[in-house]
């Protein structure tokens, strides 16, 4: 059995899913993550897209009903897709289930709501995650191909976020941070070196992942790729002319720009009204960064509450205090 028919073994067990890939520390090994985690393996974590969350949480139910807190089950799959919807994101997590000698996590999403969050970043959660390499296991709408959108939304806002000259692992920290910024749990349930360990130990993945995306923002002339591409400490130059700033701002997501203060004739000012001429004047009226990366806080934090008290619903307090404290007691030797 190699890796990935590994992976997929425990959606035998599961309904029918349209989507499905798995990510994290027990997918991908992070350098120091073993010393972290000499009692135990790290738990497998799944992102499950379904048709209908409520039907498909019936059919489980039915199936496995230990997968799921006693008082949750007896609602039914209404019950568990009212809070996902209600209280959190969208997504319903089973934790600490045990499956042939390891624990796994699964989060269920519906398609719709999958694709919505990749296209527009309305909950910058699971498409945060599809922003980072993942084992895809299943993919019946070819949702892989949709996601370019997203890396190149990831890459846009990176390169507006990035001085003139960065380093290829710059570029790919940066990248990583983005659903991470104003996450509250990166307060005291994360390692504050989480997203370095996530790049350092999937480097290559990550290239294959943006290999594409890098050379398009080549092409269309936003950065000069260095001879030495595909190395972390390869050196990158982005223009950094008005007109390449404007563009990538209208580039983003368009939940990000909804929740940008002003609109983007605030920042941009054409030299001459009207209707844009080619080779037009542009000048940037004022800092962008800065509420770029409010927006994207306000995002991550308001998705981030939300399915913490989701979770903590859905989890129970039992299995929910003992999830964050063994993250808190990794995150804070990460610290010190």
């Amino acid at each position: 059995m190699d890796e990935l028919e590994e992976l997929a073994a425990p959606l035998k067990d599961l309904p029918i899913v349209e989507f499905a890939f798995a990510y994290g520390s027990g997918v991908f090994q992070q350098p120091g993550h073993s010393d972290l985690s000499k009692q135990e393996a790290p738990m497998v974590d799944y992102i499950l897209g379904v048709t209908c969350p409520e039907e498909w949480h019936s059919q489980n139910i039915e199936r496995n009903p230990h997968h799921y807190t006693s008082w949750l089950s007896h609602f039914g799959g209404k019950g568990v897709s009212l809070i996902a919807d209600r209280v959190g994101v969208g997504v319903h997590f089973n934790a600490f289930v045990p499956w042939k000698g390891k624990m796994i996590k699964y989060g269920v999403m519906s398609m719709n709501n999958l694709v919505q969050d990749i296209l527009r970043w309305q909950q910058l959660y699971i498409s945060g995650r599809l922003q980072k390499p993942v084992r895809i296991l299943v993919d019946n709408w070819e949702l892989a191909k949709v996601n370019q959108v997203n890396l190149q939304s990831a890459v846009c806002a990176a390169l507006l976020l990035l001085p003139a000259q960065f380093s290829e692992e710059d570029l790919y920290i940066k990248i990583g941070s983005l659903s991470y910024m104003g996450d509250v749990r990166m307060l005291f349930a994360e390692d504050k070196d989480k997203v370095c360990r996530i790049v350092r130990g999937s480097s290559e993945y990550f290239h294959a992942l943006y290999r594409i995306p890098l050379y398009h923002m080549a092409a269309s002339g936003f950065l000069e790729l260095p001879t030495s591409f595909g190395h972390l400490d390869s050196i990158f130059v982005k223009d950094c002319s008005p007109a390449a700033v404007e563009s990538l701002l209208s580039s983003l997501p368009s939940a990000v720009l909804a929740r940008m203060p002003f609109q983007l004739s605030h920042i941009i000012e054409h030299k001459n009204a009207g209707i844009v001429s080619p080779g037009e004047k542009v000048v940037i009226k004022s800092d962008y960064s800065r509420p770029l990366q409010r927006a994207i806080r306000s995002i991550v934090r308001t998705s981030s509450i939300r399915q913490i008290l989701s979770g903590f619903l859905a989890a129970g307090c039992a299995n929910s205090a003992s999830y964050v404290l063994k993250k808190s007691l990794k995150a804070w030797r990460s610290r010190f």
